[in-house]
């Protein structure tokens, strides 16, 4: 397994200098793991690994996973790629949909080929926005979504529909050993302050004493998963021997409205930013809640940290940050999924 140090692998992680990436990094590295980050540091950012410079077995590879791979990588042998690079959060992926859809598709692609040559095991880093606006509630996994294809989310949401595709070609090709996660609404320190997610937006607002932003009339729901508790999940889903599962659901079923997070915010922070409303976007899910049966079965896993825990550490990891860079926007953008 990728946690026993008497079994230390070699792994590359594309987003590696992402939000989850880096947590992934650092358990990788802290298991006795050989790291080769790749990212082309477009939403990466590079002082989500500055705690790790000089750390031995840790290596960063600049380049961008839509254009050909650097033969670098080809040298040596990786035991597992983990998949994570695309941007996750809707003004980020928005803002260059083709890039955004060429991330997943040809991305996708080129890892898939690596992860076939080197005979590694591949995990594709999905998302619960396969299953768009859901009219089933939880979501399963066998649950076909209701996705539009053609509004301005679906660079990102049928995007990742088609790495799927491909991952599962692949699979049943025998070409590769496969495995898929779906995350829902993950948080944590080292989310970007200015990357328009629902929990950064609200968090630093308050903190800042400005007007707190709900989009819609706050009624819309949202599961939260605390970082560590998805790195658990995608270790654990990377180390699962035996036949493919199939996508993998990975996140906290604890559902609550976007207004309830921000009274625990306000409550958590003491400020005193007034709430102000703007229209829904497009296409935003009006209810967001996994069904984690399958992981829980097939993995044993399943989320500890409570959602008090987790905002208090994001909120002092955002404080600290809020110090020392303020944000390099105003008003944070629409809410993210992820």
């Amino acid at each position: 397994m990728i946690g026993d140090k008497s079994d230390p692998k070699r792994v590359l992680v594309a987003g590696g200098a992402g939000f989850i990436g880096s947590h992934l990094v650092d358990r990788l590295l802290a298991n006795g793991g050989e790291v080769v980050v790749l990212d082309n540091l477009l939403t990466g950012r590079e002082e989500n690994l500055a705690h790790l410079q000089g750390v031995r077995g840790l290596s960063f590879v600049k380049a961008d996973i839509v254009d050909e791979l650097p033969r670098k990588l080809a040298r040596g042998r990786f035991d597992q790629v983990y998949n994570l690079a695309c941007a996750a959060s809707p003004p980020r992926y928005q803002a260059d949909p083709e890039h955004t859809m060429l991330t997943n598709v040809l991305g996708t692609r080129n890892l898939l080929r690596l992860a076939e040559a080197h005979r590694a095991r591949f995990l594709l880093f999905s998302t619960s926005e396969v299953y768009g606006d859901p009219e089933m509630h939880p979501q399963r996994e066998d649950y076909r979504g209701a996705v539009s294809c053609t509004g301005p989310r679906a660079c990102y949401d049928e995007g990742k529909r088609a790495a799927e595709t491909l991952t599962f070609d692949f699979a049943r090709a025998g070409r590769v050993d496969a495995r898929v996660v779906r995350i829902f609404n993950t948080y944590g320190p080292r989310m970007d302050p200015d990357d328009g997610r629902v929990v950064s937006n609200v968090i630093c607002q308050a903190l800042a004493g400005e007007p707190i932003t709900i989009y819609g009339d706050g009624s819309q729901t949202r599961s939260f998963c605390y970082v560590d508790d998805l790195v658990d999940g995608l270790l654990a889903l990377m180390a699962h021997d035996g036949e493919q599962p199939g996508p993998v659901n990975l996140g906290n079923p604890n559902e609550l409205t976007v207004r309830d997070l921000v009274d625990r915010v306000v409550a958590l922070t003491g400020t005193r930013s007034p709430v102000t409303y703007r229209p829904l976007p497009q296409d935003d899910p009006r209810r967001r809640r996994p069904d984690i049966s399958l992981a829980q079965q097939l993995l044993g896993w399943e989320p500890k940290v409570g959602l008090q825990q987790g905002l208090e550490a994001t909120t002092a990891y955002f404080a600290e940050e809020l110090r020392r860079q303020p944000p390099r926007s105003g008003e944070p953008a629409l809410a993210a999924a992820e």
